[in-house]
C-alpha cells in the first residue's frame, strides 16, 4: 500500500532544498502538482465523514451571516463567544472545554450575526487529529473566520494557517479568475491579461501532471503556482477572516504591540475586561462587507427598525430579487432617499447602487 504522508514528507523535503528561480520554477510547479495529487488520493482513500449531527457538528445557519471562532483550546473562544453574544458556553481553564459547536446570536447594527464556538484545533486538525476534520468542516459553511490567539502563545498562529490551508480554506483571498476549458485536441493554449512570474511552459507541465492535455486557459489574475493548482483542482472555499489576539490583560503593552505587529492582527482584546469589544463587533460587520437598508412603501413612513441586510455594492436589482423572484420582472421604477441618491426621493432603475441606510421605494407595474 502506498505511504501517502512518506511520500509527501519527501517532495515537501525536496521543496525546502530546491532554491526558487527562473530555472527551478518548472521543478517546483510539477513538485507541489505531485503533493497536492497525493493530498488527494490520501483523503478519497477513506476518510471518514464529517459534519454528522452525533457529534454536534451540524450546525443550522440563521441570521444574516456566520462567523466562526477559530482557535487553539483554552485561546479563549468561549469566553468570547458569551461576551458577543450572551450564549451559555461552559468556560474553564483548561483544554477542550467545548466539545461540541455552540452557537450565539450577536446583534449589531440591526444585523442578526450567527457566532459559532467550536472545539479548539490543534496541530494535525486537517489530517484528523482531535477531531480537528469536524472542525474544520463546519468553516465550509461559515461567511467568516474569526481567528483567536491567545497573547502568550502567539506560536499557534501559522499553525492554524497551516491547518486551514490543509482544509482547502483560503482567508483573505479572492478566488483568482483564471478559466480553464478542456478539449479533446489541440494541445494547451494559455492567453494572459496580467503579466505572471510563472512562465507557460511551467503552467503546461503542471497541467499535463493533472492529466490535462489539451485546454483553452484564460488568466486575468496576478497568481502563483500555488493559485494555479488551486484552480486546477477547484474544490477551494474562498472567504474573508479577522486575526484576533486575545487575553491581552494578561500581558505587557509592549508585548501585546510586537505580537500584534509580527502577527499582522486586526484587533487585540480582553474579553475578561470587555476591552475593544465593541470594535471587534464593528469589524466583523465591516469584513462581511454588509450595508442597511430600510423599505418604504408607497405614502408611508420607512420602517426603520427592521433592515434588509445586503452586501455592499449591491443594485436595486439585487434587492428586487432578494424579495421575489418576480420582482425585476415587474419592476416599474424606484425611489430612494440616502447617500446614494442625488436628492430625497431621487427617481431610479434597476441598476442604480445602493449604500448603507438608504431608504428604498419599489413601484411595480
Amino acid at each position: 500500500m502506498v505511504d501517502y504522508n512518506q511520500k509527501i514528507k519527501e517532495f515537501e523535503e525536496e521543496l525546502k532544498k530546491t532554491k526558487y528561480n527562473k530555472a527551478t520554477q518548472g521543478h517546483i510547479g510539477l513538485v507541489k502538482a505531485k503533493i497536492a495529487q497525493l493530498k488527494e488520493k490520501q483523503e478519497s482513500r477513506g476518510v471518514k465523514k464529517v459534519g454528522r449531527s452525533e457529534h454536534g457538528y451540524s450546525v443550522r445557519k440563521s441570521g444574516d451571516a456566520t462567523v466562526l471562532l477559530l482557535g487553539f483550546p483554552s485561546a479563549g473562544k468561549s469566553t468570547l463567544l458569551n461576551k458577543l453574544t450572551g450564549a451559555n458556553s461552559e468556560v474553564a481553564a483548561y483544554a477542550f472545554t467545548t466539545l461540541t459547536v455552540i452557537p450565539g446570536m450577536m446583534e449589531y447594527k440591526q444585523a442578526k450575526i450567527q457566532i459559532l464556538d467550536v472545539p479548539g484545533i490543534v496541530a494535525g486538525a486537517a489530517s484528523g487529529r482531535g477531531r480537528g476534520k469536524e472542525v474544520l468542516a463546519v468553516i465550509a459553511n461559515a461567511d467568516l473566520v474569526l481567528m483567536v490567539v491567545d497573547v502568550n502563545y502567539p506560536e499557534h498562529f501559522p499553525a492554524i494557517l497551516r491547518e486551514v490551508w490543509e482544509s482547502r480554506i483560503r482567508l483573505n483571498k479572492k478566488k483568482p479568475e483564471v478559466f480553464i476549458k478542456k478539449k479533446a485536441m489541440g494541445g494547451i493554449q494559455i492567453g494572459k491579461t496580467v503579466p505572471l512570474e510563472i512562465d507557460d511552459d511551467t503552467l503546461r507541465k503542471v497541467m499535463r501532471e493533472f492529466k490535462i492535455n489539451s485546454a483553452d486557459v484564460l488568466i486575468r489574475s496576478p497568481i502563483d503556482i500555488d493559485d494555479f493548482i488551486d484552480c486546477i483542482e477547484g474544490n477551494k472555499k474562498y472567504m474573508p477572516a479577522i486575526t484576533c489576539i486575545t487575553k491581552v490583560d494578561l500581558a505587557t503593552a509592549a508585548k501585546v504591540s510586537q505580537i500584534k505587529k509580527e502577527l499582522n492582527a486586526d484587533i487585540v482584546i480582553s474579553a475578561e475586561q470587555n476591552l475593544n469589544l465593541e470594535s471587534l463587533k464593528e469589524l466583523i460587520f465591516q469584513k462581511l462587507d454588509f450595508i442597511r437598508i430600510y423599505m418604504k412603501e408607497p405614502k408611508k413612513d420607512a420602517d426603520m427598525n427592521v433592515p434588509m441586510i445586503v452586501l455592499r455594492n449591491s443594485s436595486i436589482r439585487d434587492i428586487c430579487d432578494k424579495l421575489h423572484k418576480d420582482f425585476s420582472k415587474k419592476f416599474k421604477f424606484a425611489r430612494v432617499w440616502g447617500k446614494s441618491a442625488k436628492h430625497p426621493g431621487q427617481r431610479l432603475m434597476l441598476n442604480h447602487v445602493l449604500q448603507d441606510q438608504d431608504i428604498l421605494e419599489i413601484h411595480m407595474r
